[in-house]
């Protein structure tokens, strides 16, 4: 038996041994390329509110009729099916570009040309004379984006190995979220010192931070494991049957099936009846978040909150929170993996919106209550963000990154988008509370399959550790000496 003495040096390495795996996770935000990604999610970030409240603000001090607005607001249905065209960048590299920088960084430095030609553009526009232009670069400016944000995703899954991918999420985060806040507020304050056209050309100045990290970042190497090469056996045997056509028809033939098929047959190939169940985690992880904030601002308003105030605590320290929870959750999925953290932030965002049910039962909130509800919902969805991009990014196959990474996005969006747009309705039938009770009931779905793939998870992965275990240790014994 051990003695007392060996059993605390024991327990005393054990914690050392912990503490330094905290500081690995902690150091791994000193890494090159964690820290690249955040200048890469401050681009991604810069032009989304460029085409949405920022544009409409613009367009409204210009004159422009409400109803030509809400006709504006269409141009951002090109984030929505970026999934059509990224089977392209998977694919086609770009003459020049991707023989200097790689078939990643050429079509990032290619899409933030875009960008820059498009913002450039509207900055040079004056929609109360001439509109059409507006529209057309715009459109130049959300198809560039889309197209960046492809890019950006497959980058970031193949730069850096998956226990980092929590990591690369919150830094990714913090620059996103930084950037929204220059393309919000600082556009409005450049915009209120100077002119909307100032503002527009102070923004596409700021896209040169995008082009400068792609031009220091390395590009990624991509592997195509042998499972994978086993998998596209079919679509090879598929093509040798047909290879009497044409070759201009046999040629997009093989196209099509490597870009399109290939991908989605991939995905049900590894993950077998699970598939669906992780499509539904997918499609329900953000439900209850994207339809709270649907009514979010106008529940601030109805409480009596004035928009400075609304601003400060939401837009502001609200950011300050969703940073920290990013950088917690980063940390979390190094030190945990992806699916403990997973579920904490799914438990986490539905208990907020409970908090925000508690704020609308209150008949005078004070802004003490206001901060304690937005703190919990910025710091868990900053949380939850992490570890779910993280999760994203697990379920790709790095031959087709870009290709299954925008499917996942897209769909993850969707149920939400839709959702959320009877959150109206149930405000004016039921009110704010049982609206929020409601959201908060809508999180219980992606919670329960969460638990049961973590314990599908730590089921399988005790089975694997037993199975690799020599019988006679599993049974206690010890090896018998000659």
């Amino acid at each position: 038996m051990p003695s007392n003495s060996e059993f605390r040096a024991a327990g005393r390495a054990r914690r050392q041994a912990a503490r330094r795996d905290w500081r690995a996770a902690l150091a791994t935000y000193t890494r090159p390329r964690v820290i690249g990604m955040g200048f890469l999610g401050f681009s991604s970030g810069l032009p989304f509110l460029l085409v949405f409240s920022t544009l409409s603000a613009w367009l409204t001090t210009a004159g422009v009729s409400k109803t030509t607005i809400g006709f504006f607001s269409w141009i951002g249905l090109t984030y929505s099916i970026k999934f059509f065209w990224a089977p392209v960048i998977d694919r086609l590299p770009l003459p020049g570009l991707t023989r200097l920088l790689g078939r990643r960084r050429g079509w990032m430095l290619l899409a933030q040309i875009g960008l820059m030609a498009g913002l450039f553009g509207m900055a040079g526009t004056d929609p109360s004379a001439n509109l059409e232009p507006i529209v057309w670069f715009g459109l130049l400016v959300a198809f560039s984006s889309a197209t960046q944000d492809v890019t950006i995703d497959a980058w970031r899954i193949e730069a850096v190995a998956g226990d980092l991918q929590g990591a690369m999420a919150a830094t990714y985060q913090a620059g996103y979220r930084i950037a929204m806040l220059m393309a919000g507020a600082g556009a409005f304050y450049i915009a209120a010192g100077a002119s909307w056209s100032a503002a527009y050309y102070v923004m596409a100045g700021l896209v040169a931070v995008g082009m400068v990290t792609v031009l220091v970042l390395g590009e990624p190497e991509r592997a195509v494991t042998r499972d994978t090469e086993l998998r596209e056996q079919w679509a090879i045997d598929w093509l040798a049957a047909r290879a009497h056509q044409p070759d201009w028809l046999l040629g997009i033939e093989r196209w099509v099936i490597g870009a399109v098929a290939c991908p989605f047959w991939d995905f049900f190939a590894r993950y077998g009846r699970r598939a669906i169940l992780i499509l539904l985690v997918v499609g329900l992880y953000r439900l209850a978040e994207i339809t709270l904030g649907v009514m979010a601002n106008p529940f601030y308003l109805d409480s009596g909150y004035t928009p400075e105030q609304i601003a400060s605590i939401s837009k502001i320290f609200g950011l300050l929170m969703t940073l920290s929870g990013a950088g917690i959750g980063g940390v979390l999925v190094v030190r945990f993996g992806i699916l403990k953290p997973l579920l904490a932030g799914a438990i986490l965002s539905a208990a907020a919106n409970l908090l925000f049910a508690w704020l609308a039962s209150i008949h005078h909130p004070g802004l003490g209550a206001l901060t304690v509800t937005i703190s919990a919902e910025n710091l868990s969805g900053g949380l939850a963000g992490s570890a779910f991009i993280a999760y994203l990014s697990s379920l790709t196959n790095t031959a087709y990154t870009a290709t299954q990474y925008a499917l996942f996005s897209s769909l993850m969006t969707l149920p939400g988008k839709f959702v959320g747009g009877f959150s109206g309705w149930v405000v004016d039938h039921a009110g704010y509370v049982w609206f929020f009770i409601d959201t908060a009931i809508a999180g219980l779905p992606v919670i329960a399959l969460l638990v049961w793939l973590l314990i599908r998870h730590e089921n399988t992965s005790c089975r694997i550790n037993s199975a690799s275990t020599p019988p006679r240790a599993r049974r206690g014994h010890r090896p018998r000496s000659n």
